[in-house]
């Protein structure tokens, strides 16, 4: 076979949409470099993998980190051409260029079933003694969220330490943040140098596990904070604050630095520690962006992400902020968990009252100073027909135009809360912003520096034709407060990545959606609610939206299960949210997408919303082994030394090339291709594993997609004590000509078994 990568290819891999970093070739040569090693071939002269490493590939001061636990190789500041050579190595897989990645930026414990003294928290107790090892920004641990009062000790098998650095020592780290590291070399490397040629800024960056952007410290709390009582962010949701497994143990791996994004490279090797580590769970709220990944094979996330798997770690990741755009999830690897998100019962509406008396319905989280319902005029700058004026970026706003009056701004392109700081530069005295037709009804709060309410596309066009069609138009910003009991909740984010998956069709991504809208849970002092320079307010608690607030709700939701079933893999956790998840929201009717307010479908929510009273006893799970996983690889095409990149260990495909639809996965996605004539079908095999009463006998429902049929056989699976394991095939016939897709370019339906007690639910997509 060629060699995995040749230097044409390495060339290619600079164009992948994955935050690549750009350098001179002449005033930088040098770029950062994964090298994915063959550790069987490592002679038997040398004592380490590293004396192997630094004698036949590379100078010792050029390699950042070396991996030997969820991969085989080292990280390098190298020359493209000596990467080039590198490649042709024989010992070498893979040679793989660092990309940059982002962060996917109280009451969502109860909303997701669980209750003091009951249920999954009372059998679970709380999560205690799982491991949940954060990998995002770091953490600020002087939160009461993480308090180890009446904590036990720490868990013997835990195998991690406390890095200490600026503003870190040892005595940060307790019997409930028992570890925390931080992973910078790769970052300090992308400055283009051999040595510490960082470009964090000293000044608002610690070099220490320390949380400077708060984004960590708010992931952590919201998977594993402790109770703590009269929380809230200047007033709005007030109440006890508590994460989704309070007794769950936190290890944390800073992996991303403020304004800077985070290093492969890092997050490889902090992938590879938290595993030696021992941690039970990882949580990481990273990705690309654009809803486009690179193939598993050279995706450090996907890679160290079936190293942890593989050894019984969960790993729970965000589906991205790039929705509601088709095909934008990300995180598409079938060993993790990727969540989407979804609003809460819970809101804090603020109103606009107009001149004309009308009224239209917004959401805030200005804390300041309010309006007291003076009227001040109203003025869009978008009339100009000038879009940056449109969008209030950054010194486009004439002072003498808004000085004294509220400005209509849109939404995008910059940072809601920076749209505020610009009008109020400029002399604004407060601030609407108005969803374009991409983000639909889609709300998020903002705490604004000045006076502002957001408001949906309807509603944003109602207030632009008041504008326009007056001649002295006024408003006023009335803030309500925090309501509780919003209907309906749970709605798909309009923000939330969705499907189809880009890489994989045969897996249907995201897995399931978690609370991810107006999120409570504790900050940074180093860092204002806002998160600008400019904002020097300081608050214990932050509320913050995003499918990186949905990811921790899943953690912790592992966390509490994997205590609750120690024996339970991976992927049974995952199998036991995504099939006991709701389809339905608190008015009894099926979930909507907040972009469209149309009915979501899987593509949107994957299996639904979790609901963790109900996943604590699922009845039958679907289980994938690593033989499973590999079976995959071999079936999208990968050949065996392309999947070693992967799985560290060498691998064979079977002699007949498998079906990826028939990885043991909770949902099943029939793929058929536009070209064919007639009826078409597609076969499934799944099995599925009795984990509730031994004696249980299991009925199929069937909701067939629209103008498909499908058929289960056989539709009863009887269970005993001696017969824990029962296997179905699931046939789907199609007639492309007659399947009415719609915009989604797919029909849905699902399977369901049921006891009579239990309710084992998997969506079925059926894609032409």
């Amino acid at each position: 076979m060629a060699p995995f990568l040749s230097s044409s290819f390495l060339l290619l891999l600079s164009f992948l949409p994955l935050f690549s970093l750009s350098f001179s070739t002449v005033d930088q040569p040098y770029k950062t470099y994964i090298i994915r090693i063959d550790s069987q071939s490592k002679p038997s002269i040398f004592p380490t993998h590293y004396h192997w490493y630094t004698t036949e590939f590379t100078n010792s001061p050029q390699i950042l980190h070396t991996y030997d636990t969820v991969f085989h190789g080292f990280s390098a500041v190298l020359t493209p051409d000596h990467a080039a050579t590198l490649s042709q190595h024989p010992s070498v897989l893979a040679v793989i260029e660092d990309q940059r990645k982002q962060l996917h930026t109280t009451r969502s414990p109860q909303f997701l079933g669980l209750r003091n003294q009951r249920g999954l928290w009372s059998y679970s107790n709380y999560g205690s003694d799982v491991i949940i090892g954060v990998l995002d920004t770091g953490i600020w641990p002087e939160r009461r969220s993480f308090s180890d009062v009446n904590l036990g000790p720490v868990p013997a098998r835990w195998k991690g330490i406390c890095e200490a650095g600026e503003r870190f020592t040892a005595r940060n780290c307790n019997k409930k943040l028992i570890g925390a590291r931080f992973f910078i070399k790769g970052h300090e490397a992308a400055g283009g140098g051999l040595g510490p040629t960082s470009p964090i800024n000293d000044t608002l960056e610690f070099k220490s596990p320390r949380d400077a952007d708060g984004h960590g410290t708010h992931t952590a709390s919201t998977a594993a904070g402790r109770h703590a009582f009269r929380a809230s962010m200047e007033g709005y949701a007030a109440g006890i604050a508590k994460g989704v497994a309070p007794k769950a143990r936190l290890a944390v791996y800073k992996v991303c630095w403020k304004n800077a994004g985070c290093l492969d490279s890092d997050i490889l090797a902090a992938f590879d520690a938290a595993v030696k580590d021992g941690v039970d769970v990882i949580s990481i709220s990273i990705g690309g962006g654009n809803g486009i990944s690179a193939p598993y094979y050279l995706d450090p996330i996907a890679i160290g992400a079936y190293g942890a798997a593989s050894r019984g770690v969960f790993v729970s990741s965000s589906a991205g902020n790039d929705g509601p755009y088709p095909m934008s999830v990300t995180n598409l690897a079938p060993w993790i968990a990727t969540v989407g998100a979804g609003t809460i019962d819970r809101s804090f509406p603020a109103v606009v009252v107009l001149g004309n008396g009308k009224r239209l319905s917004g959401v805030s989280l200005y804390a300041g100073l309010p309006l007291s319902g003076k009227m001040y005029s109203l003025v869009y700058p978008g009339k100009s027909g000038v879009l940056a004026s449109s969008l209030c970026m950054e010194n486009s706003l004439d002072p003498n135009m808004a000085r004294g009056k509220i400005v209509v701004c849109d939404r995008g392109s910059s940072p809601r809360v920076a749209k505020g700081l610009v009008v109020k530069k400029a002399g604004g005295v407060g601030m609407i912003l108005a969803n374009g037709i991409s983000n639909g009804e889609g709300l998020v709060g903002d705490a604004h520096l000045i006076p502002a309410c957001a408001l949906g596309s309807d509603e944003g066009d109602a207030l632009k034709a008041y504008v326009s069609s007056t001649s002295n138009p006024v408003a006023t910003i009335a803030f309500k407060g925090t309501v509780i009991g919003t209907k309906p909740a749970p709605v798909v984010a309009s923000f939330s990545g969705r499907g189809p998956n880009g890489l994989s069709p045969e897996i249907l991504k995201p897995d399931l959606i978690a609370p991810g809208v107006n999120i409570l849970a504790a900050w940074t002092d180093a860092a204002g609610p806002t998160g600008l320079e400019s904002d020097l307010r300081k608050t214990e608690f932050n509320i913050l939206s995003g499918t990186s607030m949905a990811c921790p709700h899943v953690s912790g939701a592992a966390a509490l299960l994997k205590s609750a079933h120690p024996d339970w893999s991976p992927a049974a956790i995952r199998s036991a949210m995504m099939t006991t998840a709701n389809t339905f929201n608190n008015l009894n009717q099926p979930l909507t997408d907040e972009a469209t307010g149309n009915v979501s479908t899987p593509y949107d929510s994957g299996a639904g919303h979790l609901n963790l009273d109900r996943a604590m006893d699922p009845g039958l799970v679907y289980d994938i082994t690593n033989n499973g996983y590999v079976k995959f690889l071999c079936g999208i095409g990968y050949e065996p030394r392309v999947i070693q990149v992967i799985t560290r260990s060498p691998v064979s495909c079977p002699v007949k090339k498998p079906l990826p639809e028939h990885i043991n996965y909770p949902s099943l996605a029939a793929l058929f291709p536009n070209s064919a004539k007639g009826a078409s079908t597609k076969t499934f095999i799944r099995t599925v594993t009795n984990v509730g009463q031994p004696d249980a006998v299991y009925r199929c429902t069937i909701q067939a997609p629209r103008g498909a049929a499908v058929t289960v056989k056989p539709q009863k699976l009887v269970f005993s004590r001696a017969v824990k394991k029962r296997s179905f095939i699931v046939t789907v016939t199609a007639n492309t000509r007659n399947l009415i897709v719609g915009n989604s370019g797919a029909v849905f339906g699902s399977i369901s078994w049921s006891d009579g007690k239990h309710f084992v639910r998997s969506p079925i997509v059926v894609v032409t």
